[in-house]
């Protein structure tokens, strides 16, 4: 496993888990050149689960990517890694147990919002803004107002994830 630190490939184990799910092992290693540590998650390969994105075109799902965007949001905000990464694999789960084995990024979106609607409403709309391509201060008060009153926010799912 290559160091996030220093690339290098020397490293040794020095615990590994279940993750929560049970479907898949949690290690912790430390790098044997600068001492680092770092956690890897191994996982069952399957077939891979594709996303059609908003032009028709069909990728691999990509976690990496998924990821970036929901911490971009979630900055300088009381959300864990550990919540996000539960986030994503709930997404993950939910298209697999449906036996999808594609997505469309506005599902991927919908998703996204509904859970972290649940965990932090300031990253909710930071997201929103993002995917739903807020154009004007009106986009912003209009969710905000959805928001406060309970509904599911705006019907505009035009943005992408």
């Amino acid at each position: 496993m290559k160091c996030p630190a220093c690339e290098s490939n020397d490293d040794k184990v020095i615990d590994s888990r279940p993750a929560e799910d049970g479907s898949s092992i949690r290690r912790r290693r430390e790098c044997l050149v600068c001492g680092s540590r770092f956690t890897t998650y191994e996982r069952v390969e399957d077939m891979p689960l594709m996303v059609i994105k908003k032009d028709g075109s069909r990728q691999p799902f990509d976690r990496q990517k998924l990821i970036i965007g929901i911490m971009k949001s979630c900055e300088k905000r009381p959300i864990t890694t550990e919540q996000i990464e539960h986030l994503i694999d709930n997404i993950e789960h939910t298209a697999m147990n449906a036996l999808k084995r594609e997505i469309s990024t506005a599902e991927i979106g919908e998703q996204v919002l509904k859970q972290l609607r649940k965990i932090d409403e300031v990253a909710y709309v930071r997201f929103a803004s993002v995917y739903r391509a807020f154009s004007d201060i009106n986009s912003f008060i209009s969710e905000i107002s959805a928001l406060t009153v309970g509904d599911e926010g705006s019907d505009d799912s035009t943005g992408s994830c």
